[in-house]
């Protein structure tokens, strides 16, 4: 990879002008999902004030007479159908755009950062990594993702994407009849590092907060991590919690110099990551709400994008490095 120090040079040399020719397409999809969203927000206007008007009855009703519904109701009935038309033309200008943005953008960042590593838009992770992590429960009903990138470091190859998991659930209406929804179970980025020994025992590491209660204790479930492992780094333990079933193996993975680069990009992009070290592998999941490789609406691609895409493959570099020098966390061949 190149060094952090070149990165803004390369992004203002070789990726600013391209982006800056994407600018007119963004403007396009924010124009007329700015539409959709005036248009949705005018027929919300009138049916309120008709709901009102109708409802009081009176001679103070703001609508009143045939004419008044009627009209009322014309303008909902086209602002509405505009605001889909408007919605469907931002959706589709959305998803050209998207297109060229990963075939022409991130593959162009991804080459720039190491032109080794190779990037797939529509790839991602596959299931059986997901489930060997031991972050999340076993049993899913819809499995996804897309902007797959691979590589190696240091002889050991990577592998990460943004997923979608769902499962399916049966929600309860007003009138007892329940309908089918889509619950996620997770979506965000997930890392896996494929080294060719194992491990002796397993080590976690789960965000803090997330298994802990607001007086500190551990929430129902966490044993399932195994025993809770004390470190000799405060501002780590501030933002995570360890978990083993060898204290001295997970402290033995976890060195001094893997902590400060979670502990940075957590600092970075407030990211909640889970680590995993189980067998021969290293997984990490990052809850997104957003796609990660996607391009916004509402803003131009900026430097600290390509920042964040840059400090998360640093990161998983880190630990690579880490886990390659580490010969005290291996078993015996």
């Amino acid at each position: 990879m190149i060094a952090y120090q070149e990165l803004k040079k390369v992004y203002e040399d070789q990726l600013q002008p391209q982006l800056s020719g994407m600018e007119a397409d963004r403007k396009t999809v924010k124009k007329w999902r700015g539409r959709a969203l005036v248009l949705l927000a005018v027929s919300l206007l009138f049916l309120g004030v008709l709901l009102v008007s109708l409802l009081a009855a009176t001679k103070y009703s703001i609508i009143s007479g045939m004419f008044g519904v009627t009209f009322s109701l014309v303008v909902i009935i086209l602002s509405l159908m505009l605001a889909s038309i408007f919605a469907l033309i931002a959706l589709l200008r959305y998803n050209k755009m998207k297109e060229v943005f990963k075939k022409e953008v991130i593959t162009r960042i991804v080459a720039l950062l190491n032109p080794e590593f190779e990037y797939q838009a529509k790839g991602f992770v596959p299931e059986a990594h997901y489930l060997a992590a031991g972050f999340f429960p076993d049993t899913h009903d819809r499995y996804g993702g897309d902007d797959l990138i691979t590589g190696v470091i240091d002889k050991t190859p990577f592998l990460f994407s943004d997923l979608k998991v769902e499962e399916k659930k049966n929600k309860k209406q007003m009138d007892e009849r329940k309908v089918m929804v889509w619950k996620s179970l997770f979506k965000g980025l997930f890392f896996v590092a494929e080294f060719n020994k194992s491990l002796n025992e397993n080590t976690f590491v789960v965000p803090e907060k997330a298994h802990t209660d607001f007086l500190g204790k551990e929430k129902k479930g966490v044993n399932r991590y195994g025993k809770l492992v004390k470190l000799e780094n405060p501002e780590f333990e501030k933002i995570f919690s360890v978990y083993g079933s060898s204290q001295q193996e997970a402290r033995y993975i976890l060195t001094p110099a893997m902590m400060e680069a979670i502990v940075n990009v957590h600092k970075m992009g407030g990211f909640q990551m889970m680590f995993s070290f189980v067998g021969s592998n290293v997984y990490c999941a990052i809850p997104r709400k957003r796609d990660t490789f996607e391009p916004k609406v509402s803003r131009s691609v900026e430097y600290k994008d390509v920042e964040e895409m840059y400090m998360l493959l640093h990161l998983i570099e880190t630990i690579i490095k880490e886990m390659n020098l580490n010969t005290r966390i291996w078993t015996k061949e």
